[in-house]
């Protein structure tokens, strides 16, 4: 985490994902007490990040993310493996890029978002340009979907992680640190607390803050997760589709991420059968040996999400920093968020946030 030190002695985190997880190892390694306090328990079953692909793909979201979003996602990509080797246990990481694929019935809109793309990566040339493949070039490239299409795209350098062992790896930190309290089931709110003038408080609840951040909103997001043993993929893949675009990201051992939806709602109920139809017959048109996986979760989530569906940090007061609206690029995003919540916590503004238009509000206290 960022090596800085802090004009104060302690800080309580609320929340315990993977922002309040990442914070609170920060700022204890800054020189803090830290207490953390989560509503449930340290398996992270009530995170957004828990149910996500993990996926570091900052061009292939700029079809759908402002630019703000696209350089955020690229800080990430140098970030991140820094912050792994900072970890006591491993944690799958690659960058072998992202695939994208489409049928020859949907080359039109392939066509569409490959100019997008290619505009997009002008505009932040820093990132490195998509590559067009022909049937060859995308056997070479992925050989387990050789003779499947005749064309794709390749964005190199785009990468993912296994969110699941992340975030037991910092759980598995924060709980070896001296400097670090954990309170599982021990739901607090920022009302709860009384900072004093060397104390803080960070509130990264996502939408358990809603009742002091009104304006944050649940996405709904549903992914299923498969064992393939068939199935050899070997980066990311995206399918372009009209009404089942997916993400299939494979993980160690033949384990998949397969996911789609988005959808206005906060309803946190399980998937229904005719989104996993849908999902699951869009990734066994990509490749036939998921028709033998087994699923081994199917799960939803309410991602939280501002108005603007961009990220913000807001002071209420001088002692209380809240971190919220990662939407449904929490994991693209989250070493941006951190590094500049660090650095506004310890001179209550951030170049970093001025550098990637990450937005900073001021309150006054209540």
């Amino acid at each position: 985490m960022t090596a800085t030190t802090m004009d104060f002695d302690k800080a309580w985190v609320l929340g315990g994902g993977l922002m309040g997880r990442l914070m609170a190892l920060g700022l204890a390694r800054a020189g803090c007490a830290v207490e953390l306090h989560e509503a449930q328990g340290p398996d992270a079953q009530g995170a957004a990040a828990r149910v996500a692909a993990a996926m570091l793909a900052p061009l292939a979201e700029s079809a759908v993310a402002p630019l703000s979003v696209v350089r955020m996602g690229e800080y990430a990509l140098g970030r991140w493996p820094q912050l792994l080797a900072e970890l006591p246990a491993p944690v799958f990481f690659q960058q072998a890029g992202t695939l994208v694929v489409w049928h020859r019935q949907d080359a039109a809109d392939a066509g569409r978002l490959g100019r997008t793309l290619a505009r997009n990566q002008a505009q932040q040339p820093s990132l490195a340009a998509p590559q067009s493949l022909d049937a060859t070039a995308l056997a070479e490239a992925e050989p387990a979907l050789a003779g499947r299409f005749m064309q794709g795209l390749l964005l190199p350098g785009e990468g993912q992680l296994d969110n699941r062992q992340l975030l037991a790896a910092l759980q598995q930190a924060l709980e070896a640190h001296p400097q670090v309290r954990l309170h599982w089931h021990s739901a607090r709110s920022p009302e709860d607390l009384a900072p004093g003038p060397r104390e803080r408080v960070v509130d990264c609840r996502g939408l358990g803050a809603h009742a002091q951040w009104p304006a944050v909103r649940g996405v709904r997001g549903e992914v299923a997760r498969i064992h393939a043993p068939e199935v050899t993929l070997q980066r990311p893949t995206r399918l372009v589709h009209p009404r089942y675009p997916i993400y299939i990201a494979p993980k160690q051992d033949h384990l998949f991420v397969i996911g789609a939806t988005e959808i206005e709602s906060d309803d946190m109920s399980p998937p229904s059968v005719r989104s996993v139809l849908e999902l699951l017959s869009a990734a066994y048109t990509v490749h036939s040996g998921f028709a033998e996986a087994r699923i081994v979760e199917i799960a939803a989530q309410c991602r939280p999400t501002l108005p603007d569906n961009l990220p913000a940090l807001r002071w209420l007061g001088d002692r209380v920093l809240q971190v919220n609206g990662l939407y449904r690029h929490g994991f693209m995003i989250a070493p941006a968020m951190l590094d500049a919540a660090l650095q506004s916590l310890q001179q209550r503004e951030s170049p970093l946030a001025d550098r990637l238009q990450i937005g900073i509000e001021h309150l006054p206290a209540r």
